[in-house]
């Protein structure tokens, strides 16, 4: 089974996770892009279990639906690491960017494509949801 290790700019906060990705997706929401500061974030889903090294920094936030998701952020450098939803604690996402692995699968679903720049240009076989699904 693979293993991959994602960690923060300082590497004072990581996380291991075991397998493949249940999903690779990107979200184009507001709040990711300004808990990014880019123009999306790329996330990738994993089942547990999973293994947190260092010290987080937690950051509620509820999404349009009513979901509230629990960001783990690095209280040195400030990179966001990890997420997690309440009521699913057997799923993890994980901020792709986080792994630095440039041969990392693509992202296969687009969310909030209603905010997306237009200049980003997406997979050609990327699913794409206007909204979140």
């Amino acid at each position: 089974m693979k293993t991959r290790t994602a960690s923060c700019s300082c590497g004072q906060l990581s996380i291991t996770v075991h397998g493949e990705p249940r999903g690779v997706g990107i979200c184009h929401c507001l709040a990711c892009q300004r808990r990014t500061g880019s123009v999306f974030a790329a996330l990738a889903g994993f089942n547990a279990p999973y293994t947190v090294n260092g010290r987080a920094t937690e950051y509620l936030r509820t999404g349009d639906q009513g979901a509230q998701f629990l960001f783990r952020f690095c209280p040195v450098c400030g990179s966001t690491v990890y997420h997690t939803e309440i009521g699913y604690d057997d799923k993890v996402s994980v901020a792709v960017g986080a792994f630095a692995d440039p041969q990392f699968p693509p992202p296969t679903v687009s969310i909030y494509d209603n905010r997306r720049h237009a200049w980003v240009q997406l997979p050609s076989d990327a699913k794409v949801f206007s909204k979140d699904p």
